[in-house]
């Protein structure tokens, strides 16, 4: 189990390298979108829409490092109060609805994929990126996310017997 866990972190550290890429990629785009338009009045076309599948790959790619990072909003304060026996088990339970509710959800994003590509659905701008392509990143982003989550609920659970602290 520790080989899965060291995998799946692996994984999500490589997630969350491409996510900073192309956050530097949206940064140099809206840069030149700035001095175009301050320059020479003119416009890429490209940089609002660009920039929101940005934003999107840098949430998806980036949602599973920073689970692994402990860096998503946890409310402990009722934990605290309880044995740590229980505090794990109520944790792993979390974690595993978590995961589980993840899971679904990523089945859900495959079959939009899916659809997106059988029916040719492109965006509404001049450019008509094909949708596939930013849903794409998502659905490798989310199942980062899934999988982070896999490992968190492994810890979790081996935590319960061990005594150790609560991922």
């Amino acid at each position: 189990m520790k080989t899965l866990v060291r995998g799946i972190d692996s994984l999500s550290n490589w997630a969350s390298r491409v996510s900073a890429v192309v956050l530097g990629l949206m940064t140099i785009l809206i840069l030149v979108e700035i001095t175009l338009w301050n320059l020479l009045e003119k416009t890429t076309l490209i940089a609002d829409e660009y920039s929101a599948y940005g934003l999107a790959a840098i949430i998806f790619l980036g949602a599973g490092y920073c689970l692994k990072e402990r860096g998503h909003i946890r409310i402990t304060l009722v934990l605290g109060f309880l044995p740590s026996r229980l505090s794990r088990v109520i944790t792993f339970i979390a974690t595993g609805t978590t995961t589980a509710f993840m899971g679904y959800l990523w089945w859900y994003l495959l079959k939009m994929v899916q659809a997106t590509i059988r029916y040719h659905s492109t965006s509404g701008t001049l450019t008509n990126t094909p949708l596939w392509i930013p849903q794409t990143i998502m659905l490798i982003g989310a199942a980062c996310f899934f999988l982070q989550l896999v490992a968190i609920t492994i810890k979790t659970y081996e935590a319960i017997g061990s005594g150790e602290e609560v991922v």
